[in-house]
């Protein structure tokens, strides 16, 4: 429980002092020794008691008052900083105490002064994320922290369990950030020279799949990396910063890699930080960049290089506003996913693996209905969602906006009304799944004449209730230990793409002849790219075509292998990770250096 109590002078109106009692514990702003004791927390010089050996350098530091107390030494700190910097100096106040600077109404009355930051959020992080971005809108100046003692009190207050250490409290907190700022200048030892010599990656690293391979590359290549972590939960800004700054200086990178733009904050400090200190960034999306990109505040950079394994995808991040666009399509791990060394043994290990005919996918069912139940569609939307996503499953649109619009156009007003902007692309991502669930659905019922193998979700099960010809189910593999072993004991692993990429193909067009595996796939115009179809890939074209083309391929082994071959041949050449990370470099370099 927390009471504020004002203490007046007699016959004055003025307050003299402001204790907050949290809990039965009273904590004055100034207690006995009254302004004095506020005006000692300034430093040298505006304070002659203080240490003489560090003193503020107005103009040269970026002072941070944590705590306005009563407002006596954000006072004196201002008149200071006229004197010597003008009536322009920068300077931020953090105070989350909202019930005090309602006592005190220092924010009304500095309020006409916009170059003064008020902070008042709750959230540590967030308080580092707006200091950190007007850090860099004043040069990257040093932090120079003014503690108001009185709240780091709060601090220990607020947790009577712990010790005063950064992590236990919020002024604390912000007090041991914005010293290890200042401890050092970053920002000169940053701005070293790039693409000097051999490459040197900085990776932005997570649980996300093709970190790893992209390691592995380095390794195989002999690239010299370092690996900056992200916490597991949501990105904790301070720790990000922190180990950033330190591979800067130690490292030195020529450029930081990240996958769908991980790491990257939705505010923009990162990428406002690295343009300070020119560090390009390369950003290789393999998913729809549309769903990602859309909530960031600051979204273009002129130090940022966005890479995409769909090629459709170039035009719309242009028309974004990114300058360096360009396309890299999906790869493999060619000794992950590699042919069996005794194939004998592994079919012993997995027996109930062995299929004729299998395919990997899932249903997509759950994810409709989820989503569904989450956006709340409009009556005009929901009631032809299934025909909608039909006739964009079958339509050339490489977006369901685009294909709304140029096709129903009272939809498409439905759909631009919905707010906010979530609901909206919620529904283009539900409407883009139930189309891959129809297609899907078609596609892989041309193969149950030949009784295969279902891996993925239990929607399968309802899908197929009707069904009266048999097929087998197993519950998802894992893609790193499972699939490599699972691909080379099918005969035929069928592939149909989700209808997110309508010209883009998918991992499993690479990982399937890697394992030394026969695939049949559907048709896609980018695949012409990458294989040459009738030689190194067979697709289908429509769904009609899937039950012959299984007859046919299943009766000739000999020409399953001679597919399967030139296709991982041609994928050692072009097709690994090593390939796409030389395209990177190359790109960067060229961009960059």
């Amino acid at each position: 429980m927390r009471k504020i109590e004002t203490v007046f002078a007699a016959g004055s109106a003025d307050p003299v002092d402001i204790r907050i009692n949290i809990c039965g514990r009273q904590i004055p702003l100034l207690g006995p020794a009254g302004a004095a004791r506020e005006l000692a927390i300034l430093p040298a010089p505006l304070c002659p008691t203080a240490d003489q050996t560090t003193p503020f350098k107005a103009g040269k530091e970026l002072p941070v008052l944590l705590g306005s107390g009563l407002g006596h030494a954000l006072a004196a700190l201002i008149l200071h900083l006229e004197e010597q910097c003008g009536p322009d100096f920068p300077l931020a106040v953090v105070d989350k105490e909202l019930d005090v600077l309602e006592l005190t109404r220092l924010r009304e009355k500095y309020a006409e002064r916009e170059n003064i930051l008020w902070i008042d959020t709750a959230d540590a992080e967030d308080a580092i994320k707006q200091l950190s971005k007007w850090q860099i809108q004043h040069k990257g100046l040093p932090f120079c922290p003014i503690v108001n003692p009185a709240y780091l009190r709060l601090d220990r207050a607020n947790n009577p369990d712990k010790t005063d250490r950064a992590d236990n409290g919020y002024y604390s907190q912000l007090r041991e950030a914005l010293k290890a700022s200042a401890s050092a200048d970053f920002w000169n030892k940053a701005a070293y020279a790039k693409f000097s010599g051999p490459p040197r990656l900085l990776l932005i690293t997570s649980k996300y799949f093709l970190i790893g391979e992209i390691e592995a590359a380095c390794k195989r290549q002999g690239i010299e990396y370092h690996l900056l972590r992200l916490p597991d939960k949501e990105i904790a800004l301070t720790y990000f910063m922190e180990q950033l700054l330190t591979a800067l200086v130690n490292f030195k990178p020529d450029f930081a890699l990240t996958i769908n733009h991980l790491g990257v904050d939705r505010e923009g400090v990162l990428q406002s930080f690295l343009s300070k200190v020119k560090l390009p960034l390369a950003s290789w999306f393999v998913d729809n960049p549309n769903l990602i990109l859309y909530s960031y505040d600051n979204l273009v950079s002129p130090w940022t290089a966005v890479f995409t394994w769909d090629a459709d995808n170039q035009a719309p991040l242009r028309q974004m506003g990114f300058e360096h666009v360009f396309y890299l399509p999906l790869g493999t791990d060619h000794l992950r996913f590699a042919p069996p060394q005794d194939p004998d043994a592994l079919l012993k290990k997995h027996p109930d693996w062995r299929a004729g005919v299998s395919f990997v996918g899932n249903s997509m069912l759950h994810k409709v209905r989820a989503r569904l139940k989450q956006i709340n569609l409009p009556p005009i939307l929901l009631d032809c969602y299934h025909e909608t996503a039909a006739g964009f499953a079958d339509s050339d649109a490489r977006s369901v906006s685009a294909y709304l619009e140029t096709r129903h156009p009272e939809q498409f007003r439905a759909f631009q009304a919905m707010e906010p902007l979530e609901r909206r692309l919620g529904y283009e991502a539900m409407l883009t799944w139930e189309a891959t669930l129809q297609y899907r659905l078609d596609c892989v019922q041309g193969t149950l004449d030949q009784h295969p193998l279902i891996v993925g979700d239990d929607g399968w099960f309802e899908l197929f209730a009707d069904e009266t010809r048999p097929w087998r189910y197993h519950s998802e593999l894992t893609y790193y230990t499972d699939l490599p072993e699972f691909y080379p004991l099918s005969d035929i692993n069928f592939n149909c793409t989700s209808k997110q990429m309508k010209g883009a193909v998918n991992q499993r067009i690479f990982d399937v002849p890697a394992a030394g595996a026969f695939v049949l796939t559907d048709w896609r115009e980018q695949i012409e790219n990458l294989f040459e179809p009738g030689k190194e890939v067979i697709c289908f074209h429509a769904p009609e075509e899937v039950p012959d083309l299984l007859k046919h391929y299943l009766r000739h082994p000999a020409e399953r292998q001679k597919i399967t071959q030139a296709a991982r041949k041609r994928i050692l050449d072009q097709h690994c990770y090593e390939h796409r990370l030389e395209t990177v470099i190359s790109h960067m370099r060229k961009t960059f250096g």
